[in-house]
């Protein structure tokens, strides 16, 4: 102990305690005690956010990826059913140019297959966009949900900053010998 270290000053006392001139670290040291400190959780946040980024990103590209197939299969779908009408009205044009007879009849029953053909159709595309909009939604939120609980458990392990400011302003006076316990005369 440094004779400036052993003697005691009292609070009303001019007399302050001899120190010796401390340098101010030098930043590669405050990083270096930073890393010391804080090195394995940043690195252990840094993988976290890492895993929950590339469950992200899989989960929008799987997602995106079943759109695109149900959205391919209903296009392709579309396209057959007019194929389909398309081939009808052909065969049915054809029908009327060669007989002529019937034509008021075989018009109306084409008008009605027609009608009930693109009420199906409609009514199916209705059916399908549903069902892809509920699959979106649901699949949005099971993506919200999962990046609500992985944020969660990032927030209920991270280190309180208060805490942690004042634990380093505790050691910072401690270090400099000018911490007192209230109630304590040194």
């Amino acid at each position: 102990m440094s004779p400036a270290e052993g003697k005691e000053v009292s609070a009303g006392s001019a007399i302050e305690p001899l120190r010796p001139a401390v340098e101010p670290p030098a930043a590669g040291n405050v990083d270096k005690i930073r890393d010391i400190l804080f090195g394995p959780q940043m690195r252990d946040y840094d993988r976290r956010f890492t895993r929950l980024e590339d469950a992200v990103m899989k989960e929008a590209a799987d997602l995106r990826e079943s759109t695109r197939k149900r959205f391919e299969a209903l296009e392709t779908y579309i396209r057959k059913e007019f194929d389909a009408l398309e081939d009808r009205l052909k065969a049915e044009r054809a029908e009327r140019g060669a007989s002529h007879e019937g034509l008021a009849k075989r018009i109306g029953d084409l008008n009605d297959q027609t009608s009930g053909a693109h009420r199906e159709l409609r009514g199916t595309i209705l059916d399908q966009s549903k069902q892809i909009g509920e699959e979106i939604e649901r699949r949005h939120q099971e993506l919200s949900a999962l990046l609500d609980r992985r944020f969660q458990e990032l927030r209920k392990d991270k280190t309180d900053r208060a805490a942690l400011a004042a634990l380093f302003s505790e050691a910072a006076l401690r270090l400099t010998d000018e911490f007192q316990v209230p109630g304590v005369n040194a």
